[in-house]
């Protein structure tokens, strides 16, 4: 149980430190989604 509880708060810890740069990628994926539906149309 500890061991777990351990795994989880290393989890959330590398959540917090990489959340701004997941927000970054899922940003360009979105913009280059954006981008190729405006050109298709």
């Amino acid at each position: 149980m500890q061991s777990l509880q351990r795994s989880v708060r290393g989890f959330r810890l590398l959540m917090d430190l990489n959340w701004d740069r997941a927000l970054y990628v899922c940003t360009i994926v979105f913009a280059l989604a954006a981008g190729a539906f405006v050109g298709s149309l």
